[in-house]
């Protein structure tokens, strides 16, 4: 499960997609209907790639437990998080037995099953296999690429150092000499 640049605002209802950073803002698209919408700094920003539940022995990424769901249902929807809690509760504990059951708590459970459900309605929950067949094959093009790349930046070098040395003569025909005291009013 690749989670990375999926995120949640807080008191934004939905997952979002990052799209594009901007200087005081970030530009996200909603999972649900493609609306793109600024997040600023202010907003409470979380990555479902950085979020974990707690266990007894270790925190669990929340990828890992959407990955045990995705197998659970074979790649289809969970159940709904409408459903009672102590439905969900125990489904949690189906896929996760070792979850602390006082430290997460029921609105975090329906999140999970919310998320979860949002993600595959989407279309971005996919199995890890297929993921690792494209990074194979573009780091085989990369080394292919590289050494191209390396000889645009000279080229672009070359050609950037007889403007500066232009502008260095053009700004020092722009200096004006300091006013002495006798000439302000002039």
């Amino acid at each position: 499960m690749n989670l990375t640049g999926i995120i949640a605002i807080s008191g934004k209802p939905g997952l979002f997609k990052v799209i594009a950073q901007g200087k005081n803002n970030i530009i996200v698209e909603s999972l649900e209907d493609k609306k793109r919408v600024p997040a600023y700094s202010s907003d409470r920003i979380s990555a479902l790639d950085d979020i974990s539940i707690y266990t007894y022995d270790d925190d669990k990424p929340l990828r890992e437990i959407y990955k045990t769901i995705f197998e659970k249902e074979n790649g289809g929807a969970t159940i709904s998080h409408k459903e009672d809690a102590k439905k969900l509760q125990a489904y949690l504990l189906e896929i996760l037995p070792s979850y602390d059951q006082e430290r997460v708590y029921g609105s975090d459970i329906k999140k999970l099953f919310q998320w979860y459900n949002l993600l595959h309605k989407a279309g971005e929950l996919k199995v890890e296999a297929t993921e690792e067949a494209p990074v194979a094959e573009s780091s085989e093009e990369a080394p292919k690429k590289a050494p191209a790349k390396k000889a645009a930046p000279k080229k672009t070098a070359e050609k950037s150092a007889t403007p500066k040395a232009a502008s260095k003569t053009s700004s020092a025909k722009k200096v004006a000499a300091p006013k002495t005291g006798s000439s302000r009013g002039k």
